[in-house]
């Protein structure tokens, strides 16, 4: 993002400049983060189960507005419909804030900043929604989609990691969890290969994946005492 130029004449050199990124790649960044925190607060959950159930999804089960809640309370075709949403939000956020940058900027090399950038806001978005008084779900399909537009061979390794976890254990926080937490390494090497700025987007990639565990803190503890909900388990049973 920075360049190292010399001022010089016939004597040798002069002047010594570092010069940074137009000062529009600041104002789209911005842009882009803002829009993409907006569109993330666009919950899918709360939305299907209000237009389509009359209910707030945040009124039951473990209180969270995501597709695992959702599929426990109404049913399949109301998960499926909040899993689609909130992926596809997190894919379109991500690419919007890539654009937004290669746009204004007219260097494509930037785009990346612009897209892990609006993958965060995003997902800030979908945990704290303006819409929806801030309280939203957990942000693991939202960081899918988000992904999912940044580094599709890193989803497509994490969605691996999830689906073993949870087809062998039956227990859906446990996948996100332990996904949340590959992302960071994932990044760093899917970073290094693709010649990408390999500290910031795993420094967006740890952010991401921290608020995700952070988020599912109340399911660790759960996890510890082996009273965590098992996919199928009988909902009464302690």
């Amino acid at each position: 993002m920075t360049s190292l130029g010399i001022i010089g004449g016939a004597d040798g050199a002069t002047a010594i400049f570092v010069t940074g990124p137009d000062p529009k790649f600041w104002v789209m960044l911005a842009l882009g983060a803002v829009l993409a925190y907006l569109l993330g607060s666009v919950d899918f959950g709360i939305l299907v189960s209000k237009y389509l159930y009359h209910d707030d999804i945040r009124t039951h089960g473990s209180g969270n507005a995501g597709s695992t809640n959702i599929l426990r309370t109404f049913g399949l075709k109301a998960a499926l419909l909040t899993a689609l949403g909130d992926i596809g939000k997190g894919a379109v956020s991500t690419l919007l804030g890539r654009f937004i940058v290669e746009w204004g900027t007219g260097d494509p090399a930037l785009g990346v900043y612009g897209a892990y950038l609006a993958a965060f806001c995003a997902v800030c978005g979908h945990l704290w929604p303006i819409w929806f008084h801030f309280k939203g779900g957990k942000g693991v399909a939202t960081a899918a989609g988000a992904i999912l537009a940044t580094a599709p061979l890193v989803v497509l390794a994490l969605a691996v990691v999830f689906f073993a976890l949870a087809f062998s254990t039956r227990i859906v926080s446990l996948s996100s969890v332990t996904v949340a937490a590959l992302y960071p390494v994932f990044t760093f090497f899917y970073s290094g290969w693709m010649g990408y700025d390999v500290a910031f987007t795993t420094f967006c990639a740890a952010v991401m994946g921290g608020l995700v565990i952070w988020m599912h803190r109340a399911n660790i503890k759960r996890l510890l005492n082996g009273t965590e909900y098992k996919f199928g388990q009988d909902k009464n049973k302690k």
